[in-house]
């Protein structure tokens, strides 16, 4: 499992509008792309320079493919980058803050100590 690769999707769907609505409507497809495409490829880097070792285990590509924040959150994925990406997609389907408070509460169960977020 990497923490890394989990928290390096959700950082760059959520700066890129196009895919933000690309993983809203096909969460499957998305992670397939980027996996193949994109998780390879150093943050802030040249195209040309990459890596070839990184992917995502069948847990995080199920938990990807199915907006499962809490799942996410369990394996290390820091929940700053779920929520802020997650807001992006579907507080348009809520009213004022239903759906930061539907994220919250599905989270209710886990107790401390919390995953460890670090990466």
């Amino acid at each position: 499992m990497s923490k890394y690769l989990l928290d390096k999707f959700l950082y760059t769907v959520d700066r890129d509008p196009e895919l933000v609505e690309r993983y809203r409507e096909d969460p499957v497809g998305t992670v397939e792309w980027w996996e193949a495409e994109m998780a390879n490829k150093l943050l802030n880097c040249i195209d040309d320079e990459k890596t070839t070792w990184l992917a995502f285990t069948e847990e995080e590509r199920k938990a990807l493919r199915e907006h499962d924040h809490v799942t996410l959150f369990q394996m290390g994925a820091h929940p700053f980058l779920t929520l802020t990406l997650f807001i992006a997609m579907f507080e348009r389907d809520h009213g004022p803050l239903e759906y930061q408070k539907a994220y919250g509460k599905a989270m209710e169960h886990i107790t401390m100590p919390y995953p460890d977020i670090t990466t």
